[in-house]
């Protein structure tokens, strides 16, 4: 007991030092989501590929054509006319096209991958479109709505020379209230949370932008051309190339979702599956925190049993670690459901059941998140949208089949 002594005290105070990030966390994303992004606008094209249709896709892509600002392109990528999205688009440009600020408004057929993901190869695609005169390229998935000031906050920190990604990141909206659901969106919460002002972050697909002149210094294009993941390997190369990603709050976008236990288990597998391959020590962090949260709940809850049963003289040390880990869950929970609350006002009726599931819950989906990364520690196949690949590596993709 006396190793676990100092074991306690390494404890509690990683855990407070946790919790102050965590609350630092949510006070930069308040402090910045609300700001007016007025004087950074460069010419900008919006890339959103698309395959099938996602929950409320017409809102999802008419949120795109509603942006205020000024001259820029907005491009839609499918693989061919046969994908039911190409049809849904088309009807949804001829309606929005006269209402939009988008001077520009495609729908670009991109052809099957051979290489690389579906999804890159149709982003890679429209990069091969671009007029000279477009100086920062948006990626956008399908499945989010954004707020009309979207673009605006995510090309804005692109003005300094240092920063070389910009980005959002997702929140899960349930459309229906069932466990896995419910699961899915209190899991992704507490990864949105971990985002702030800080050198780890990594920047999330389906709501970023890069410079044309970075991306292509970078060798990006090369480099996606055999890349299942565009934002990790985006995040990587800016990285070593000594460029920053930063988190844009105001673009932490809402998805609406609903999921089965099925489809919540490989999805879990898919992202840290990837991220595995493609950024390792993010995969190791990720770990680590989560034998980390778990052990200082569950551990230190049996440890601490055990100094009261044999009347150790430091157990109220023992008694305040697992006190403290689930404190901490509780409080960390509440500040992120607090924040949501605040950034997505208009879906607050929806996300209701979501919020209390998730601070009540709060304890119990470390575990679930920690499965999610052990299962994903061996293997090197996925399927993503009806397409299976296999990873060789962070840019070696093998596709394998298509089709449900």
């Amino acid at each position: 007991m006396d190793l676990y002594y100092y074991i306690a005290i390494a404890a509690v105070f990683t855990q407070l030092v946790f919790l102050i990030q965590m609350y630092r966390n949510y006070h930069y994303v308040l402090s910045k989501y609300s700001k007016k992004r007025t004087g950074y606008r460069p010419t900008a094209v919006v890339i959103v590929p698309c395959k099938g249709l996602d929950a409320r896709f017409e809102s999802n892509i008419s949120s795109f054509f509603h942006q205020d600002y000024e001259d820029y392109l907005l491009w839609f990528v499918v693989a061919d006319e046969n994908d039911p999205a190409y049809a849904k688009l088309c009807q949804l440009k001829d309606r929005l096209a006269d209402c939009s600020k988008a001077r520009s408004i495609r729908i670009l057929l991109a052809g099957q991958a051979t290489s690389c993901s579906q999804k890159v190869h149709n982003m890679l695609y429209a990069y091969g479109q671009l007029p000279d005169d477009v100086e920062v390229m948006a990626f956008a998935d399908s499945d989010i709505c954004v707020r009309p000031d979207w673009l605006s906050h995510l090309v804005y920190p692109l003005r300094k020379e240092k920063n070389g990604v910009a980005s959002g990141y997702r929140w899960f909206i349930p459309q229906q209230n069932n466990l896995p659901t419910l699961a899915l969106s209190a899991v992704n919460a507490k990864i949105a949370q971990l985002l702030g002002s800080y050198s780890y972050v990594q920047a999330w697909g389906g709501s970023m932008a890069v410079r044309v002149e970075v991306f292509r210094r970078l060798g990006l294009p090369e480099m996606w051309q055999k890349a299942v993941s565009d934002d990790l390997s985006l995040s990587c190369t800016v990285k070593k190339a000594g460029l920053r990603v930063i988190f844009v709050p105001a673009c932490l976008v809402g998805s609406y979702v609903t999921t089965t236990w099925s489809e919540l288990f490989e999805f879990g597998r898919r992202q840290f599956l990837i991220t595995r391959i493609t950024a390792p020590g993010t995969w190791w962090f990720g770990l680590f925190s989560s034998v980390y949260s778990i052990l200082g709940l569950w551990a230190g809850a049996a440890i601490a049993a055990y100094a009261i049963l044999v009347s150790h003289p430091d157990w109220p040390l023992f008694i305040a670690v697992p006190i403290l880990f689930f404190a901490g869950h509780l409080w960390r929970s509440t500040l992120r459901q607090r924040m949501i609350a605040k950034l997505l006002k208009d879906d607050l009726s929806r996300m209701k059941f979501a919020m209390i599931a998730d601070v009540l819950g709060s304890w119990l989906y470390s575990p679930l998140l920690l499965f999610f990364i052990l299962s994903s520690a061996v293997g090197r196949t996925i399927r993503w949208r009806g397409i299976k690949y296999t990873l060789l590596g962070p840019t070696e993709t093998v596709i394998e089949s298509s089709g449900p």
